[in-house]
This record gives C-alpha cells, sequence and structure tokens, in this order.
C-alpha cells in the first residue's frame, strides 16, 4: 500500500551494537514495527544517611537507574509474499537469533577461555561484548544492558520455522557510573541526559492558580 503524498517518514526504533572502546559500529538491527507501548522506571540513587538527617535529604549521589521494558513484534508475511529466499528457507530464525546473539558470548571467546583453562590459566578475565545502544528517535540515544529477553514463537510453517515472534526486551540504561566518562557509553549517556534538561526548559511552566493556592505560605 503506498502512503499518501507528504505523509511524513516513519522512524524505526532499534538496537546499535557498538566497539566499547572505539565505538565502532559493528550491527545495526532495526525493529519491524514499532512497539504500540514503553515502560520506564527510574529507581532514585540518594544518600543514604541517617533518619532525620537534614544535610542529606536532598543529596543525589548518581542518575537514576532507569529501566526500560518494550514489547517487539516480527512477522514474516511481507517477506513471504516478496518471495524472500532466506525466509522461505529459515523463517524467522535469522531475526531471533540476531537478538539473542546480543546476551551469548560468542562460540570464540567460549573456546579461547576453554583452552586457556586446559593450558592451566588460573583466572580467566571474560572479554568485553559489544555496547548494546536502545535508538528510539533521534531523541533517545542511550547505552543499555539487556536483562531480560522472553521470546514467544508463533505460526510455523511445514519445516517449523516460526512465521510470527513476540520479543519482551528489559533493558537497563548504563550510566558514567557504568562505564564512566570517558568511554563512548559515558559520553552517550551524558548527551542524552543533556538533551532530557534542554526538553525540560521547553516545558510550560504552572502558576499559583492552578495550584489553588496564591503562593507558598
Amino acid at each position: 500500500m503506498s502512503a499518501f503524498p507528504g505523509s511524513p517518514r516513519l522512524l524505526r526504533g532499534g538496537l546499535v551494537l557498538v566497539d566499547p572502546t572505539t565505538g565502532a559500529v559493528q550491527r545495526i538491527i532495526a525493529l519491524q514495527y514499532n512497539p504500540d507501548s514503553m515502560s520506564r522506571s527510574l529507581q532514585i540513587k540518594g544518600v543514604s544517611g541517617e533518619s532525620g538527617d537534614h544535610l542529606e535529604a536532598l543529596r543525589l549521589k548518581g542518575p537514576p537507574v532507569e529501566t526500560i521494558k518494550v514489547e517487539v513484534e516480527i512477522d514474516a508475511t511481507d517477506a513471504m509474499e516478496a518471495n524472500d529466499g532466506t525466509t522461505n528457507d529459515a523463517g524467522l530464525h535469522p531475526q531471533l537469533a540476531a537478538l539473542e546473539t546480543i546476551v551469548h558470548p560468542s562460540s570464540a571467546a567460549l573456546l579461547s577461555a576453554n583452552a586457556q583453562a586446559s593450558a592451566g590459566s588460573l583466572e580467566i578475565a571474560p572479554g568485553l561484548a559489544p555496547l548494546p545502544l536502545f535508538v528510539f528517535g533521534p531523541k533517545r540515544i542511550v547505552p543499555v544492558r539487556i536483562t531480560e529477553m522472553s521470546i514467544t514463537e508463533e505460526a510455523f510453517d511445514a519445516h517449523l520455522n516460526p512465521m510470527r515472534a513476540k520479543v519482551s526486551l528489559g533493558l537497563r540504561v548504563l550510566t558514567v557510573d557504568d562505564l564512566g566518562f570517558d568511554a563512548k557509553g559515558g559520553n552517550l549517556f551524558m548527551t542524552y541526559l543533556q538533551g532530557k534538561e534542554q526538553l525540560a526548559t521547553r516545558a510550560a511552566s504552572g502558576s499559583f492558580a492552578s495550584l489553588g493556592i496564591n503562593g507558598i505560605p
């Protein structure tokens, strides 16, 4: 179905995997459909002083812990109608694998760790995984850790390839407390925070009258 002339281009949310050191883009995963809703929660990091300590009551010791939950839907119908060879052969397995491998150590890393252990290494530091960035429009580009992923597969073809799937993603925003100020991810978080501060200045200010009072006693 063709879009109406002059209709705005629909942006897609997605995940971008970057090298945590250099920031080089390794992979872009665009969502087929944007979620209808997104839930976010912020756990405030206050200074935990003794009860009644007036010096600590208003202090914030760092950015809050922000978590994001989204429901992603994937459907192979359009690709099947276009006679896409990959979809005909594997259904949605490739798209699901692209998401799942984000939370798996690579097979090469596992084999390397096993070889080091077999050679007698007493301490094996896990390798750095790519840094995921959650992108949901130009005003929301944040470094995240995927904390939860659940997949519901539906409508299998004759070869038991899934043709529809729902993926629930739990994301934790990584801040400068997690990544540091000098890392690429830390820079991206600061840009995200500064963007929020700029947007806050554009919010209309209320009035005492709207609160039903003349002022603060």
